[in-house]
């Protein structure tokens, strides 16, 4: 047996959960970069080259995670969803009000893309710009109003949420209140997104409270 074939016996090979793990870090890396560069220059001013030069990482590697520049979005979406998932256990576990749990959703919502009305300006037009991304995001929003109508479900048995009122259709105006509210702010001159969202949900669950 050769010296080097007794030191590449030595060495163990990456496990599958080290290289998941690493592939999961270097796609959050590009994601997060990404997101910092939209929010600076926009999405269409910013090119594949500029992320991967920011995250230090080649141009090959970065297509090994997303077909375009737009896919970078499907990330975004699928964290928008795990908010909305948590929040449902959170209202299923029953240790805070349907009321507490929707109202800190929203606010988690915003969150990601409101980090500043330039990004969101991007992102809103970026999310149109690929006919594959917006049928993601768009399975996923579906996703998420089933989510939410489960909460609003919890909300109604428990006497909180108006029973006249099909959660399907809460879900849904939850939805659009908070993503025109993002689009509104971010038309506007610099101002609050929490101020917006904190008077956007009052609004909603004026409408949707137990009377």
């Amino acid at each position: 047996m050769t010296a080097t074939h007794q030191l590449r016996k030595s060495v163990p090979a990456a496990s599958p959960g080290r290289r998941e793990r690493r592939r999961t870090e270097t796609r959050e890396k590009l994601f997060r970069v990404a997101m910092q560069l939209f929010a600076e220059r926009g999405f269409f001013e910013t090119t594949t080259e500029d992320i991967t030069e920011a995250a230090d990482v080649g141009q090959g590697t970065f297509f090994n995670y997303f077909p375009t520049k737009q896919h970078v979005l499907t990330v975004l979406s699928e964290k928008q969803m795990e908010k909305i998932s948590h929040a449902r256990e959170e209202a299923e576990a029953g240790k805070a009000s349907i009321h507490d749990v929707l109202h800190g959703l929203m606010h988690r919502i915003a969150q990601e893309p409101g980090k500043s009305q330039a990004l969101t300006r991007s992102l809103m037009t970026a999310f149109l710009s690929n006919d594959e991304v917006r049928q993601f995001v768009r399975n996923t929003m579906a996703r998420g109003r089933e989510n939410l109508g489960e909460i609003i479900k919890l909300g109604q048995k428990r006497g909180e949420i108006r029973r006249d009122r099909k959660p399907a259709d809460l879900a849904m105006t939850f939805q659009r209140n908070t993503i025109g509210t993002l689009l509104l702010w971010a038309m506007q001159s610099e101002d609050d997104l929490d101020a917006w969202i904190e008077k956007t949900f009052y609004d909603f669950w004026s409408a949707a409270e137990s009377r």
